[in-house]
């Protein structure tokens, strides 16, 4: 579970930040692909992966009948996300069928998850561009999922957009995409992004009034000097 401090502080993030976090940490592959906001984005998306795994579809068993089933993986997870957790689906890149509708979207909102993200399609798209659950998916489309999607597991470490997930790593989005923090970085990520986020609001300050990029991004010694008596006088 996500501590307060670690949420406090991704709350002031950007995923432009936390990307060159983890770059610096080695890790390149972070931010999903082809993945966009569906809604709109007021703050900043953040929570633990709960994970649904999509095979491609076989016409002999995937048909409108298999709904029934409780043990339907996306029947079942979307009734067993946890509260606070992003509900994420691996649909391979392939965003042709939909991986949810608004009734599905509308239960996980009632049910208290932090968001929906999917590197495959929605259908019901107009309507749930409207909610205010953060989503995030590959594109609006009308075909249900079975089409092309076959649901075989649920909370099992997963691709999406281009980038592993792991259950249980951090997912963070905001109006530019979805980055993945793995679960054992995210406290030191986020306040390695917090502090790079008020050094980025000082340096474009500094860029404002005229001063150049040579020496202020990255900052010279005298300009981290101003950067501490900026910092100070905001009490940060």
């Amino acid at each position: 579970m996500l501590d307060a401090d670690t949420i406090a502080a991704l709350k002031t993030c950007s995923a432009a930040t936390l990307t060159t976090q983890l770059f610096k940490r080695g890790l390149r592959n972070v931010f999903m692909q082809g993945v966009r906001p569906l809604t709109s984005v007021k703050t900043p998306m953040i929570g633990a992966a709960f994970t649904v795994r999509y095979i491609p579809a076989r016409e002999d068993i995937d048909h409108v009948g298999v709904f029934a089933d409780p043990e339907h993986p996306q029947r079942k997870a979307i009734e067993t996300v946890p509260a606070g957790q992003v509900l994420v689906s691996d649909c391979r890149r392939d965003a042709r069928a939909a991986s949810g509708g608004s009734i599905l979207l509308t239960r996980l909102k009632v049910r208290g998850a932090a968001g929906f993200v999917s590197d495959g399609g929605l259908r019901d798209s107009p309507e749930i561009a409207g909610f205010d659950l953060p989503v995030y998916c590959g594109g609006p489309a009308a075909p249900l999922n079975l089409v092309l999607h076959h649901a075989v597991d649920i909370n099992v470490p997963v691709g999406c957009g281009g980038v592993p997930v792991y259950p249980g790593d951090v997912i963070f989005g905001d109006g530019e995409g979805v980055v993945v923090i793995p679960k054992h970085l995210a406290a030191e990520v986020a306040r390695d992004a917090a502090e790079q986020e008020l050094l980025e609001a000082f340096v474009l300050e500094e860029v404002q009034k005229g001063a150049p990029v040579i020496g202020t991004y990255p900052p010279s010694p005298a300009v981290q000097a101003k950067y501490k008596e900026w910092r100070a006088k905001r009490g940060k």
